[in-house]
């Protein structure tokens, strides 16, 4: 086993608000901000969506992504991961918009796999989004990451990387706790490893309370781990965090009593068969 630990910084996502907690970047400025503190803390990738730079609400602009990417390229050389989920969109041209991030050639992007039911609406997926995201991020030389919040989201990669779709090693992220997808628990989280490819890397984040116990599990299972503000805006119970950094110093800092080693970005790539 690779004792290595790739960490990365999901610093604002689509749903948490200064309202929740006034640290959460909204501005281009103010992501990739957060993005290079997570950096210099430990993480060697950040995942990013954009916001509205003036209301905060979720946004989908390609110049936003641009401008992030930018900044962030400029100032260090961590993995960027755009998201490609597009939660919000919806109408007949919804893939192409989705898939707009992908021609800024990112290191990576997030690959949603199957549609459910996500908190108060339906995230859709179906079959063909799959395939042609896959397809152009081939095309444009990012490595997709895949997103995957049930068992059956697993069946439906695996069957992408047996078609030749996703090359190896394919990058999984399993997402815990996520209303309605899989609970967040040991066992729903062995059960999820336990039915990845061999050849895979694995990543796991949990939802809100349950992000320390699913990072401690990912660290003690040989996997790598996701923290920030996307997934939770607290440090412990009732006490918020001071900044996206500060979960990255922590993760960083358990997985080191735990006896892994923090992967620099370089080490990252390699990880992950990235070029350099």
């Amino acid at each position: 086993m690779d004792n290595r630990i790739i960490i990365t910084a999901a610093v604002t996502g689509s749903n948490p608000t200064k309202e929740m907690n006034p640290a959460v970047p909204y501005t281009p400025k103010e992501i990739a901000a957060a993005a290079v503190q997570c950096h210099k803390a430990g993480a060697a990738i950040a995942h990013i969506h954009v916001r509205d730079p003036n209301t905060g609400k979720p946004a989908f602009e390609k110049a936003l992504f641009k401008e992030v990417l930018d900044r962030i390229r400029d100032r260090c050389d961590m993995l960027v991961n755009l998201t490609t989920s597009g939660l919000h969109l919806s109408g007949p041209d919804a893939i192409a918009q989705r898939l707009e991030p992908v021609s800024l050639k990112p290191d990576m992007c997030s690959l949603d796999l199957g549609s459910m039911n996500f908190r108060d609406r339906v995230f859709s997926n179906p079959p063909q989004w799959s395939r042609e995201a896959a397809k152009c991020m081939a095309e444009n030389g990012v490595k997709p990451e895949i997103e995957v919040f049930e068992p059956g989201h697993i069946r439906q990669a695996v069957d992408l990387v047996k078609g030749g779709m996703i090359l190896p090693p394919p990058a999984f992220q399993l997402c815990m706790g996520v209303y309605w997808g899989i609970e967040a628990s040991v066992e729903s989280l062995l059960f999820m490893k336990n039915r990845l490819p061999d050849d895979c890397c694995w990543s796991v984040l949990g939802i809100g309370p349950a992000q320390l116990s699913m990072i401690t599990m990912g660290i003690l299972l040989g996997g790598h781990i996701r923290v920030g503000f996307e997934d939770n805006i607290y440090r412990k119970k009732g006490v918020l965090a001071e900044s996206n950094a500060e979960m990255v110093d922590m993760a960083a800092d358990l997985a080191v009593r735990l006896g892994r080693e923090v992967a620099t970005p370089a080490q990252a790539r390699e990880i992950l068969g990235l070029p350099y």
